[in-house]
């Protein structure tokens, strides 16, 4: 198979056109062409590729390989059609053409080089793509000062792009601590410059903010009580706000709280089987990716869902610059935030071995990965033994066993383990995350308790930092905090 057909399969097996991409059937204008090719071109140079392409031949709806009668071996007012296409591309644009034949079809393969220094213009005119339509880039002053940033200063990185203004005044305890408990000596006197903190200009960079005591970046475990986000909220988890490091290691701990051992009976001889809720190991590796790969330049963290069937791990930015579909399945790792990733292997928390999405897909296969253009969700399915988390008794969910261990095991990743509960306040406890809105008349019904012995051990809850109400007391919600 020639290079020029792996290249197209490669296209067309990605999820969505993009700034850089679009298909085509047998459409052809003689000026659009001339737009599409600078759009292409500056759309290349905003994704930070190389080259961008249009492909004919291929129905843009579900990228299948139809052929197509598109020929630029003509001409146009008795001139080459080619000629009047390079004539009048600003700065000379050296794109390509090529006939390509793939199962007995005839495709055309325009190869764009990314634009260079200035915006590739056709008749004198720049233009953009915006979704899936081009237009004309002067039409839309945000991109075009982004698009001539990038070509003055390049792509902007977590290490290329300054902290906001507000977060120069940034400290590293945490960070010390955490290299200090992984046994890596870090220096004071050189530990900005050998993790790359600083911009050209001696600034913090968004990579110092992420790696500090404090900035202003939540990252959340959110759970739920049915299948779906319109289901009520059970609690929100925040880890966030401070060094991503120890933000990570809380949420593997949390996943590891929950994720519950389950005796299976099914066809017993002579002894069970112990089954854990989720494979731990995917899960840890889908929430180490999401966390090197994510696009924390917009200030957004990963997002962690857990539902009554699975464990959602949301994370910003889609696949890499340079990363193909079928290399990402197969482990060929190219880091998102390539100085992030160093760090990650430096203290040893990751490989770089590729082996994270092979493992993920080894155990639930290739559709627990959705890849969007601009984020990629990795499911973890819960595997429950002879249960359903939650059974209706009269209209309300009633927590049955299971679902009342993993709630136990939350509440236990959550609170201080220093501080001692009494049963009643693990029932209250309970109470609250499966609805963070009830009262204490409620509690205290459900528990056949006093309302005023509801209400004190409640108090003690919160003169312990265990729980937090938000909000007032008609409109607010309590939070079991950490």
């Amino acid at each position: 198979m020639s290079k020029s057909e792996n290249l197209i399969k490669s296209l067309i097996a990605l999820p969505h056109e993009y700034e850089w991409l679009d298909f085509k059937e047998s459409w052809f204008s003689k000026d659009e062409v001339g737009e599409y090719i600078s759009a292409i071109s500056n759309g290349a140079a905003l994704c930070g590729r190389e080259f961008g392409y249009i492909v004919w031949g291929i129905r843009n709806s579900n990228h299948e390989i139809i052929g197509t009668t598109v020929n630029f071996d003509k001409d146009v007012n008795h001139e080459p059609y080619k000629h009047y296409l390079a004539r009048n591309l600003k700065p000379s644009v050296a794109f390509d053409v090529e006939d390509v034949q793939i199962d007995g079809k005839r495709l055309v393969l325009l190869s764009v080089p990314a634009a260079k220094s200035v915006p590739t213009k056709f008749l004198s005119q720049a233009f953009i793509r915006i979704g899936s339509s081009k237009e004309k880039l002067s039409k839309f002053p945000e991109w075009e000062i982004r698009l001539l940033n990038i070509l003055s200063n390049g792509i902007p990185t977590i290490v290329s792009m300054a902290a906001p203004d507000y977060a120069q005044e940034l400290t590293f305890e945490k960070l010390f601590m955490y290299y200090g408990a992984k046994g890596v000596a870090l220096r004071k006197e050189t530990f900005k410059k050998s993790l790359r903190l600083l911009t050209a200009d001696g600034r913090y960079n968004i990579m110092a903010l992420l790696l500090s005591d404090a900035n202003d970046i939540p990252i959340r475990v959110s759970v739920f009580s049915g299948k779906s986000k319109a289901d009520t909220l059970f609690s929100v988890k925040e880890y966030g706000n401070s060094c991503i490091l120890y933000a990570m290691d809380k949420i593997l701990e949390y996943g590891d709280a929950i994720n519950i051992i389950q005796a299976d009976e099914r066809g017993r001889i002579s002894e069970r089987k112990d089954v854990p809720l989720f494979d731990y190991e995917a899960f840890h590796e889908a929430i180490l990716n999401a966390f090197i790969h994510n696009k924390w330049l917009g200030m957004n963290a990963p997002m962690i869902s857990v539902f009554t069937d699975r464990i959602e791990i949301l994370s910003h930015g889609g696949l890499g610059l340079e990363q193909d579909l079928e290399g990402f399945y197969k482990g060929v790792s190219i880091p998102v935030n390539e100085i992030l990733a160093s760090i990650f292997l430096q203290l040893r928390l990751s490989e770089r071995s590729g082996r994270g999405v092979p493992k993920i897909v080894e155990a639930y296969g290739r559709d627990s990965i959705k890849i969007e253009k601009n984020f990629i969700v990795v499911t973890i399915p819960f595997n429950r033994i002879n249960v359903t988390p939650f059974e209706l008794n009269e209209g309300q969910p009633t927590v049955i066993p299971t679902a009342k261990a993993t709630i136990n095991a939350t509440i236990s990743a959550t609170i201080n383990a220093t501080i001692k509960l009494t049963d009643s306040q693990k029932k209250i406890l309970e109470i609250i995350l499966s609805d963070p809105r009830t009262n204490q008349a409620e509690i205290a019904e459900q528990l056949n308790l006093h309302r005023v012995s509801v209400a004190k051990s409640m108090s003690k809850l919160q003169k312990e930092g265990v729980l937090k109400r938000v909000g007032s007391n008609k409109n607010g919600y309590w939070e079991i905090v950490e």
